[in-house]
C-alpha cells in the first residue's frame, strides 16, 4: 500500500509539473513603459493595477520618468515604450532616438494651461516677464511656444525658468515667477488659489496638447503581438472607466496622491481617446497637425531639422 501510494503521489507530481510547465513558458512579454503622473496617462496605470496587461499576456513595468529624460531612457534600452505628447515624437526622432507612435491616449481640454499673476491682462503682456516651464522638448515648453506665437511673441521675448509642472505650480502659488506652464493634476492647485493668480489660457483656447503612446521600431517589429496587447489593454481600461468611474478614479488617483473625486475632477479637463477617436485623428487631423508642430519646433530652435514625419507613427495596429 505504501509503495502504491508513493507511485500515485509521484505520478500526481509529474502531472502537476507538466501542467505548470506551460504556465511558466507563457510568462508575459516584458515591456517597460516611461510616463509621468499626467492624468491622461491614468488608464495605463489602471491597466496595470487592474491586471489587464497581465491578462493580455504582458509583463509591464511602469516607470515615472520626466518628459525631458524619457527619450534618454529609450535610447539606453531601459524602456521600450513611452507615453508623451504628439509633437515630442518629432523632437525625439530629430535627436536620433527612433520611435513610433501607436495610438492616442488623450486630448487635453483645459487640462494644460498658462497661469499668470492677476495684474497681467493678456499673454502679450508677458513680454519681458519670467515664465516657469519645463525644459525644451517637453509639452509645457512647446505649449508656451505655441501660445506666445499665437499672440505675436516668441520664446525670446520672455525669461524662462525651467521647472517641472508640479514644481512650477507650487512655485507660482508660493509667489515665484510672473507666469507658469503646468497641467493636471497640478493646474488644479492654482485653480484652488485664486489670490496667487489666474489661469489665462488653457487647451480649450489652444487645443494643441494631444498625447500618444509609442515604442521603438525594434520592439514593434519583434513583438507585434505585444503591441496588439498594449492597445487592447488600454481600450479595456477605458471601458472599465466608463463602467466603474469611481472605482477607476480611486485606482488612478492613488498613483498621483489624489482622491477618486479629485482625480475625476482632473479627468474632466481632458478626453480619453477610444479606437474610433484614434482612427479619426490619424486619418483627418494628424498630417496637418504634425507639420505645423514641426515648423514651430524648428522656428523655436528646439529641433535643427524636421525628421521624416511619415516615419514617426505606425497606425496599422489601431486601424484594424
Amino acid at each position: 500500500m505504501r509503495t502504491m501510494h508513493r507511485s500515485v503521489s509521484t505520478a500526481a507530481c509529474l502531472v502537476l509539473l507538466g501542467a505548470a510547465a506551460p504556465a511558466l513558458a507563457q510568462e508575459g512579454t516584458p515591456v517597460a513603459i516611461g510616463l509621468s503622473g499626467w492624468t491622461g496617462f491614468g488608464p495605463l496605470t489602471l491597466a496595470s493595477e487592474a491586471g489587464l496587461f497581465e491578462a493580455n499576456g504582458l509583463d509591464v513595468t511602469l516607470r515615472k520618468i520626466p518628459q525631458k529624460d524619457r527619450h534618454l531612457a529609450i535610447a539606453s534600452g531601459d524602456i521600450q515604450c513611452a507615453a508623451t505628447t504628439v509633437e515630442t515624437w518629432i523632437v525625439w526622432n530629430a535627436a536620433g532616438v527612433a520611435t513610433k507612435q501607436l495610438f492616442l491616449t488623450d486630448r487635453s481640454h483645459g487640462a494644460d494651461g498658462m497661469v499668470v499673476r492677476n495684474d497681467i491682462a493678456s499673454i502679450a503682456d508677458l513680454k519681458g516677464k519670467t515664465v516657469a516651464a519645463s525644459a525644451p522638448g517637453t509639452a509645457p515648453y512647446f505649449t508656451l511656444a505655441w501660445m506666445l506665437s499665437e499672440n505675436g511673441l516668441s520664446l525670446q521675448d520672455v525669461d524662462i525658468v525651467n521647472l517641472e509642472p508640479a514644481a512650477a505650480a507650487q512655485a507660482f502659488v508660493a509667489g515665484q515667477n510672473d507666469a507658469a506652464m503646468t497641467y493636471e493634476p497640478y493646474l488644479s492647485t492654482v485653480r484652488a488659489a485664486p489670490d496667487a493668480g489666474r489661469i489665462i489660457a488653457t487647451t480649450i483656447d489652444y487645443p494643441m496638447v494631444i498625447d500618444s503612446f509609442g515604442c521603438t521600431p525594434d520592439f514593434i517589429e519583434e513583438h507585434p503581438e505585444a503591441v496588439e496587447a498594449l492597445i487592447t489593454s488600454f481600450f479595456q481600461a477605458l471601458d472599465k472607466i466608463e463602467a466603474d468611474p469611481d472605482g477607476s478614479y480611486a485606482i488612478m488617483g492613488a498613483d498621483v496622491q489624489q482622491t477618486a473625486e479629485q482625480y475625476g475632477q482632473s479627468a474632466s479637463f481632458l478626453e480619453y481617446q477610444d479606437k474610433a477617436a484614434n482612427q479619426a485623428f490619424f486619418r483627418d487631423e494628424y498630417p496637418a497637425f504634425v507639420q505645423k508642430a514641426a515648423d514651430l519646433l524648428l522656428q523655436a530652435g528646439i529641433i535643427r531639422e524636421i525628421p521624416d514625419l511619415d516615419a514617426i507613427a505606425d497606425t496599422s495596429f489601431v486601424s484594424r
